[in-house]
């Protein structure tokens, strides 16, 4: 059993229920615990809510060193982009604390950033950089596009040992699905089929995803079978179900919001190539954003950015790259 809820909600209650549950876990920001009436001051107090100076290096920062000392940070950093101020403790410092310390040292912690801010945020906010943070050594990278995941992912990474950067798509915020009840947790480093099918393989992260199934109903009304394959988790990735999904379907389409040489997709199609290639039929096919600054303009920020009809396209490409081959 479950109960319908909001992307954004799934997230806060994983974040109130593993509070409750683990008194190391502690939550700050620069936003956060302005007043007594805030909702998480209200249940645990200000030591293990606070607000933070505006000053992401420190944020991110006085995370590494609480890890290491035996708490649970979870850090709430808004945007992605504020990430890049202090990437050196992102992708040099917390990630080789383990490594470098023989395993004596671990480093859980969360930094939970909204991305791809698509509705009018312009050049600096409506990014994807995804692909910063994959191949990290010691980092892992965790893309939800659900609630049931956002929820089950949001408690995995707080109880991983690891480092774990959680970025959550801001246009899925208000998006309503069911969450399974209790103590609902997904393995990190799992794929998922969101959507069976046996024709072409489409592989798509967080609001992609959700293009994509609208894209495959499209291609069902043609008799096109797509399946839907959701990594959720970009580092580690698992490749085993996509090469799986291309195994079965022969075709693959990958949908990435990020521009093509910085995407997400880039690297999993280098994973098929290497993994899969005995089993294509047809070339990969890349739908990704173009290789431009998002625009402000509503009309030209949909025109640069992915769509279900550019998906459809993709799909239609590659089947008839097989039949043009036969």
């Amino acid at each position: 059993m479950g109960r319908e809820m909001m992307f954004g909600e799934a997230i806060a209650v994983a974040i109130t229920e593993e509070m409750q549950r683990d008194s190391s876990v502690v939550f700050y920001g620069q936003n956060m615990a302005m007043t007594d009436r805030d909702p998480y001051v209200r249940k645990f107090g200000k030591d293990r809510v606070r607000i933070t100076p505006i000053s992401e290096t420190a944020e991110m920062g006085i995370a590494v060193g609480a890890a290491m000392t035996g708490l649970r940070p979870i850090v709430e950093l808004y945007m992605s982009e504020f990430m890049l101020v202090a990437f050196d403790e992102v992708i040099n410092e917390a990630p080789r604390m383990r490594y470098m310390s023989g395993g004596q040292v671990k480093v859980p912690l969360v930094f939970k950033a909204g991305f791809g801010f698509a509705a009018g945020w312009a050049a600096q906010h409506s990014n994807s950089i995804l692909n910063t943070m994959m191949g990290i050594p010691g980092l892992k990278l965790v893309v939800p596009s659900t609630s049931a995941d956002a929820k089950g992912m949001m408690k995995s990474a707080i109880r991983d040992d690891n480092p774990v950067v959680y970025l959550h798509h801001y246009m899925l915020t208000l998006d309503k699905s069911e969450v399974p009840d209790g103590d609902y947790l997904v393995p990190l480093g799992v794929a998922d089929v969101k959507r069976a099918g046996t024709d072409v393989t489409i592989v798509a992260t967080a609001w992609m995803v959700k293009k994509s199934l609208a894209a495959a109903e499209m291609l069902a009304k043609e008799g096109i079978s797509a399946e839907v394959v959701d990594p959720r988790t970009l580092a580690p990735l698992d490749v085993d179900t996509i090469v799986q999904s291309v195994r079965k379907t022969g075709r693959l389409v990958l949908v990435d919001q990020a521009p093509r040489q910085s995407s997400a997709a880039a690297v999993i199609a280098g994973e098929v190539a290497e993994h899969g290639f005995r089993y294509l039929k047809a070339p990969v096919k890349m739908v990704t954003a173009m290789d431009t600054s998002v625009p402000y303009s509503a009309p030209m920020e949909s025109y640069v950015l992915p769509s279900e009809e550019r998906i459809v396209s993709a799909v239609k490409s590659v089947l008839a790259a097989q039949a043009a081959a036969v």
